[in-house]
């Protein structure tokens, strides 16, 4: 589960000079948005336009989430991944060129993280179904089997015929943890495409905010970022950022106690088991929510110290990382940025040997 909270600061801030079409005329900024949340894909989905006359673009920017998630979600009616996943180990399956795209996409992030991010994870988010009433620590047989089927190399992508296959039999594609992120891309483009200037779009915790903050005399937006270690709605900082997604995975919420010792959601493809670190969360923020996404759980399963390695090697990509012994890692793009909470019991700290 991942979840960032918007913390926006007092007074009102005119935003000028922000038009997306030569001469067009500066649109006028509300002080309060318009505001619509809908509960999808199991989490709660909010999107604020603070452009005036722009009321409208609110229901075409659900229809866009309702549309792609149908197509995303596992076990759902209408699902192309359901149909890939039904056709493993038969025959390749033509899918739409944006579920191509970001099939594609996870991929790539699979790849790059050497499968601390995999795309295949899916038959071991399904024996173990964290999050589930029906939630339960499988049995070690179970689990040796279901890694048998875990490797994102072994996916098939034809991107002349935008088919995927999956060559053995019960393979799995799991995309939770990078489909938020690339329909909150999809929504900004929808926002784009309609002229929308400034707005948050929050998708369960992936959050993007567009444009200048109204509410701010800087024109930036005030974002708190998750205390993993503690429950919902408390933050251990802020940062201030526009045009920016801000993404977290964490250990918090989503949890299974078992025989005294409590496994979370994030799953390492090696092992069949949650990634075991001293993470407790990390955010990632990037331009795009579908990076924010991705590395967020590849980033998650390195560890701190090769996690901040790989981020600090990346362009426009920032991330601050929490641990469970309430130490704060903050890469060097945003040191000056990030505010710590008032009275919070966390300490800032500078790995050593960084560059």
């Amino acid at each position: 589960m991942k979840k960032i909270h918007i913390l926006l600061a007092v007074g009102l801030f005119i935003l000028a000079g922000c038009g997306n079409k030569e001469n067009q005329a500066e649109p006028t900024i509300n002080k309060e948005p318009y505001a619509e949340q809908q509960f999808l894909m199991g989490t709660y989905v909010k999107i604020q336009i603070y452009d005036d006359g722009k009321e409208e673009v609110l229901d075409q920017a659900f229809a866009k989430i309702k549309d792609l998630a149908d197509r995303i979600t596992v076990n759902q009616a209408g699902s192309e991944i359901d149909e890939v996943n039904d056709q493993a180990g038969i025959k390749p399956v033509e899918v739409s060129e944006d579920i191509f795209e970001l099939v594609e996409q996870a991929y790539a992030y699979s790849k790059q993280s050497k499968g601390g991010f995999d795309l295949t994870i899916g038959p071991i988010t399904e024996l173990w179904h964290i999050g589930f009433d029906d939630a339960r620590k499988p049995e070690q047989y179970e689990i040796d089997d279901a890694l048998k089927l875990v490797d994102y190399q072994d996916v098939e992508l034809d991107k002349s015929q935008h088919t995927i296959f999956l060559p053995k039999k019960k393979m799995r594609l799991d995309l939770g943890a990078i489909a938020k992120g690339f329909i909150t891309d999809r929504v900004i483009d929808v926002l784009h495409d309609n002229d929308v200037t400034t707005a948050i779009v929050d998708l369960g915790g992936n959050v993007f905010v567009l444009g200048n903050s109204p509410k701010s005399d800087d024109g930036n937006w005030t974002v708190g970022i998750q205390d993993p270690n503690k429950s919902r709605n408390t933050v251990v900082g802020t940062v201030k950022v526009t045009d920016k997604s801000l993404v977290t995975s964490g250990i918090y919420e989503r949890n299974l106690t078992v025989d005294g010792k409590t496994y979370h959601h994030l799953f390492n493809g090696k092992t069949g088991y949650p990634f075991e670190n001293e993470i407790a969360g990390v955010t990632i923020i990037s331009d795009k929510s579908v990076d924010g996404d991705g590395l967020s759980t590849a980033v998650f399963s390195m560890g701190v110290a090769d996690g901040m390695a790989y981020v600090e090697s990346l362009s426009d990509i920032d991330a601050v990382f929490v641990t469970k012994n309430d130490e704060i890692y903050i890469s060097s793009g945003i040191q000056d940025n990030f505010k710590l909470s008032q009275d919070s019991n966390y300490k800032v700290k500078e790995l050593k040997g960084a560059n």
